[in-house]
């Protein structure tokens, strides 16, 4: 069947994992089932995120979101941030309803289970070049399953109106480090910074420092995946 005008087509591809053989497998899947020629990769958010300031432009980015420097779902929101219209991917091993609900919410066009065969890969890319999200087979919404929005949705949902620069310097903030520190790091000046944290307690909806990183504890992977009951 002859491919569609509004089919998109997938040349170029940002994997970031900090694993070299999955990276290693995941790229030749990526050839085989999508035609993929050109794949960078990257181990860590921030080398993903400075590829993007200095002009990389994937057609797709393919996201583990267990990273050295990330504990949540900050590093996808980040990114998407980052990415502007590039789709993104998540390929992570965190695979339960309630994990792929906040990834799906925080704006990725995918989840794919970590492990699974190439034909769910393939069947992944092929919605995504008919500009459709995919979840994985079996997969309910925690929301239309009736369950109630818990602090963790919430906190994905306030983390997401941030933009790239105030979700850096949030970062920093949880850190511990001081606005002078932070205009240090980040080459901008102090006033600048002060600009940002007031923009990022308003859009977080809290009135300190210290309540906007419980905000972003919340999106931690502690608070998002299920909890475990307790042994005896």
């Amino acid at each position: 069947m002859p491919e569609t005008d509004h089919q998109r087509h997938f040349a170029s591809a940002l994997i970031v994992d900090d694993h070299p053989l999955f990276c290693d497998a995941l790229a030749m899947t990526l050839k085989t089932v999508a035609g993929i020629e050109e794949i960078e990769t990257a181990s860590l958010l921030e080398d993903a995120l400075d590829a993007l300031d200095e002009g990389a432009e994937p057609d797709v980015i393919v996201l583990d979101l267990n990273l050295p420097d990330v504990n949540g779902l900050d590093g996808l929101i980040r990114l998407k941030t980052a990415a502007g219209a590039i789709p993104v991917v998540v390929v992570s091993s965190m695979a339960d309803n309630r994990m792929v609900t906040s990834v799906m919410r925080a704006g990725a066009k995918g989840f794919v289970p970590k492990h699974s065969q190439r034909g769910v890969f393939r069947q992944a890319f092929d919605a995504l070049a008919r500009d459709e999200v995919f979840v994985p087979e079996g997969f309910v919404d925690v929301g239309d399953a009736g369950q109630p929005a818990d602090a963790g949705d919430d906190a994905v949902s306030r983390l997401s109106t941030l933009t790239n620069q105030q979700a850096r310097i949030l970062q920093l903030i949880c850190e511990g480090k001081l606005n002078k520190q932070i205009a240090y790091d980040l080459s901008i000046a102090e006033t600048t910074v002060k600009a940002h944290v007031t923009a990022i307690m308003r859009k977080l909806g809290v009135q300190s420092r210290t309540q906007a990183v419980l905000i972003a504890g919340e999106a931690s992977f502690s608070n998002l995946l299920p909890k475990q009951p307790d042994t005896p």
